[in-house]
């Protein structure tokens, strides 16, 4: 049986000694390069947003919004933490504070800090626990101090020498006072920059030497510190040191003490002395097991730890009520978007009959989504970075651009876009293009 011939194998004619061989397959052709479409549809995204640019600006407000807000609250928490661990040494380094517990008087509490308990044997006691290398009982007390015709109500406490090493005080001018000043109760003091600016830098005068009046009881100036500044907790600049005999005699003729303040030798044993601290005046007060202690015993890194807690609930408060700006921006976008599909339904349907594909059609209005999106994510951004500037600065804060939370912010307004944006491009993109060439 013959085999038959095609219509080309017909009139071809085939040159004698060689074999007909089978036509080589054609090579498809070459799809269109997809960048230079995304490219296309970037640049006709944008053709279409700013011919409305008013309504497209309108519809990402929400975004701008909620982007702007987080950055701001970031930028102000990141400030705050970072002035709460630079005034740690502040505080001291791997400190302990005592303080006595609370009265409770009717079922009112009295607060901590309000009941008396703590004593300068006490101190002495805790000076004996292993890995303890300085121990200072602490009298404190508000006076109104007079000096160089000026008065300035300060914060006076009553401290041994190991005060200046516990929490890290430099002397600007001067030096600390001794132990031989506090066994022999000489009244001297060491003041803060506070106390300087408003004691004797109105009136011109040194301020080393000068005698200054607590209380009605004379001191002589030796030593003024280096400024600390703001810790959050109050001016630590805003203070008087003098030796504690002194202040137990004159200021405060009591046997107990405010404040006993222990440093320890190495970070990694902070909690260790910390247990044997309070097992140690547990059995001095006389407290059975499992019995309500009649004083605390807390360490520098708690107190920052616990304002940062504090600083990172209220960022997750705030940034979860920016989130709803977000939302709200994404549904602005998503009814923009499907608008734009009924206003352009006949453009639609000219792309599809010269050629374009529903997939290409559903990629440009993604693409305009998104590019209203990020837009708004930049501007957010922006205004959120001077935002934040303009409140650190009134807050007297650091200014810190966080990277990671900017990138953040700037990936969810992108999402955004393209989840709110999604619905109107597959929209779009399963229109009949007879039908849309019909629409007016």
């Amino acid at each position: 049986m013959s085999t038959p011939t095609t219509q080309q194998d017909a009139q071809t004619p085939q040159p004698q000694g060689q074999t007909s061989r089978a036509p080589a397959p054609q090579k498809k052709k070459a799809p269109a390069h997809r960048g230079l479409m995304i490219g296309a549809g970037l640049e006709s995204g944008w053709e279409a947003l700013w011919a409305n640019r008013l309504r497209s600006l309108l519809t990402i407000l929400g975004v701008i919004v909620g982007v702007a807000a987080v950055i701001a609250v970031v930028t102000l928490t990141q400030g705050t933490s970072e002035l709460l661990n630079s005034r740690l040494t502040g505080l001291g380094t791997n400190v302990l504070t005592i303080t006595p517990g609370s009265t409770t008087t009717g079922g009112a509490a009295g607060g901590l800090g309000s009941r008396q308990s703590l004593t300068e044997d006490d101190a002495t006691a805790v000076a004996s626990v292993p890995n303890v290398t300085g121990v200072t009982p602490v009298i404190t007390v508000s006076a109104q101090v007079i000096a160089s015709g000026q008065n300035w109500n300060t914060r006076v406490q009553g401290v041994t020498p190991a005060m200046q090493q516990i929490q890290n005080w430099e002397m600007a001018q001067g030096a600390w006072f001794s132990d031989a000043d506090n066994t022999a109760g000489t009244p001297v003091a060491v003041i803060g920059q506070t106390v300087v600016d408003n004691l004797f830098t109105a009136a011109a005068t040194e301020p080393l030497g000068q005698m200054i009046t607590i209380r009605s009881q004379p001191f002589r100036v030796v030593g003024v510190l280096k400024s600390k500044g703001s810790n959050g907790l109050g001016n630590q600049d805003d203070v008087i040191y003098i030796p504690f005999t002194v202040a137990k005699t004159r200021l405060n003729n009591s046997q107990y003490v405010n404040q006993i303040l222990a440093q320890v030798n190495d970070a990694n044993n902070v909690d260790g002395a910390q247990t044997a601290i309070t097992t140690l005046l547990e059995q001095r007060h006389n407290i059975a097991a499992g019995g309500q202690d009649d004083f605390q015993v807390r360490s520098s890194t708690q107190f920052v730890q616990t304002a940062q807690q504090f600083s990172t609930t209220l960022t997750l408060l705030l940034v979860g009520i920016a989130a709803i700006s977000l939302l709200v921006g994404g549904i602005g976008i998503m009814n923009i978007m499907l608008v734009s599909v009924t206003e352009r339904t006949r453009e639609i349907g000219v792309r599809m009959a010269i050629g374009a594909r529903r997939a290409d059609i559903r990629n440009q209005f993604l693409i305009e989504a998104l590019t209203l999106s990020c837009a708004g994510g930049v501007i957010g951004i922006l205004i959120g970075l001077i935002g934040g500037w303009a409140l650190t600065n009134a807050f007297s804060l650091p200014f810190i651009a966080s990277l990671p939370w900017i990138a953040l912010a700037f990936g969810v307004a992108a999402l955004v876009g393209v989840v709110f944006g999604f619905y109107p491009a597959i929209r779009a993109s399963q229109l009949d293009p007879i039908v849309a060439l019909r629409s007016e």
